[in-house]
């Protein structure tokens, strides 16, 4: 009986020390993995000007400050109306190319829904029935349909959803479903991004959400009066 009490404190105590330094673990590995993938983007530099050569020594992460740089640089440059041209005229060039022009283009539609504005941001979150009758699933409404689609299947409203995949929410598929078969739910598209993210663990703090509202609500009776 003593050995089996020792062994299951030996158990809890190992378990315990495996939630301290696993999260922790896989947390340097995956930023160290961030920055040896971002240092590799000074291999675009000239010899003479990368910092090895100017600086006589390597310093890890100046390839995420360069990324950063390079990034923010396009974005002002594509905001303005020079820019924009250019834009254009590169995905002209790329629309071109038969496999090039398939890639680029859903990767871009996708990236405007997740991190654009206005009518390209994911307008609300429904649940779909999905992959079976019972099992549900997230998705995200990119528009509805009022064209073709409609008239041909008969659907009084036909809602267009993007179901994304786990854990990398920028793969998934498109589906059109009419809107009497999917539930819409309050929880907002960043809320639901997360829960797709985390697998599921990460869920809407509806509890925060609701004292929110009571708040502004309490608020809002106090200036009225």
């Amino acid at each position: 009986m003593a050995l089996e009490s020792d062994m299951t404190y030996l158990k809890r105590y190992l378990i315990a020390g495996l939630l301290v330094w696993l999260p922790l673990g896989v947390t340097i590995a995956v930023i160290k993995f961030l920055v040896d993938l971002f240092d590799r983007s000074l291999l675009l530099l000239p010899l003479q000007y990368r910092p090895e050569t100017l600086l006589g020594m390597d310093i890890p992460g100046l390839g995420i400050l360069l990324s950063f740089l390079l990034i923010l640089f396009t974005g002002v440059l594509a905001a303005n109306l020079l820019g924009s041209k250019l834009v254009s005229i590169w995905e002209a060039f790329l629309s071109r190319i038969p496999l090039v022009r398939s890639i680029y283009k859903a990767v871009k539609q996708i990236a405007e829904a997740l991190f654009g504005s206005g009518e390209q941001t994911f307008q609300n979150v429904f649940l779909i029935e999905y992959p079976r009758k019972g099992l549900w699933t997230l998705a995200f409404q990119t528009g509805k349909n009022i064209s073709e689609p409609q008239r041909k299947t008969g659907m009084p409203q036909v809602v267009n959803l993007f179901v994304p995949t786990t854990p990398n929410p920028t793969s998934g598929f498109f589906i059109m479903a009419d809107r009497s078969e999917i539930i819409k739910l309050d929880m907002d598209v960043d809320d639901a991004l997360k829960m797709v993210i985390s697998g599921g663990v990460v869920a809407p703090d509806e509890k925060r959400k609701a004292l929110a509202v009571n708040v502004t609500d309490s608020a809002s009776s106090t200036d009225k009066q």
